[in-house]
């Protein structure tokens, strides 16, 4: 997808609500075309009259040259938001991606089933950044939540494993439905394909407009079968 400032600047307000408490004050955002990185946080430094090192000027950039997927861009902004709250706040850490980052991201990746990573795939040609147009057969599930939200869910194409999911997920009592579908829409190559008890939410309109064509599978959690 085309990387662009507003866009950016929505997922850093939703993203600081939702995973900073809305801690983070707004900064520059900027967009280069470049090789050398996919994203990054940058600071100036200065040393206080006590000798302690302070962060200030801080500003987020993001790499134009690839089209990336919608899930690996929103990982990028989360990932350089862990390097921008650490600064803001002055937190000691041992290094970039020291301690305290990587128990950061491991949070945010458990509680909002994110994929963050400590590095990013920067590679000269874009591999693994780009989206991935191959046709491939999914199994997607589809939750739908009381409180009104949507997530789905690629699975394995392993019957046992696509039960236990459904069976799983299907009793959460915050689960109002779950529905499975058979699709070789690329729009869901980006995303990984487990069983883990969690989902990626997504918006309504947009999941529609890629499941158009799907295969309905029928299932009623002892046997699955395609229509």
């Amino acid at each position: 997808m085309k990387v662009t400032i507003p866009y950016i600047q929505q997922k850093f307000d939703e993203f600081n609500r939702l995973m900073f408490g809305g801690q983070l004050p707004r900064i520059p955002i900027e967009l280069k075309d470049v090789k050398t990185y996919i994203g990054e946080c940058v600071s100036r430094k200065k040393r206080l009259p006590d000798g302690r090192i302070q962060q200030y000027d801080f500003r987020l950039r993001f790499n134009t040259r690839y089209d990336l997927s919608e899930a690996v861009l929103e990982d990028t902004i989360i990932h350089e938001m862990i390097h921008y709250y650490i600064g803001y706040r002055q937190l000691k850490d041992r290094s970039s991606h020291g301690p305290l980052f990587k128990r950061i991201m491991q949070d945010i990746n458990t509680k909002y089933g994110r994929h963050l990573t400590i590095t990013h795939n920067n590679s000269a040609d874009g591999a693994g950044l780009v989206c991935d147009t191959k046709k491939r057969w999914h199994v997607v599930a589809i939750v739908s939540f009381k409180n009104g939200k949507t997530g789905i869910k690629v699975l394995p194409r392993i019957v046992q494993r696509i039960l236990h999911y459904y069976r799983c997920v299907g009793s959460n009592r915050t689960v109002d439905s779950i529905r499975l579908v058979m699709t070789d829409n690329c729009f869901f190559n980006q995303y990984p394909n487990s069983t883990a008890l969690y989902v990626h939410y997504i918006d309504r309109q947009t999941l529609e407009q890629h499941l158009q064509g799907a295969t309905q599978i029928e299932c009623d959690g002892k046997t699955v079968l395609c229509r």
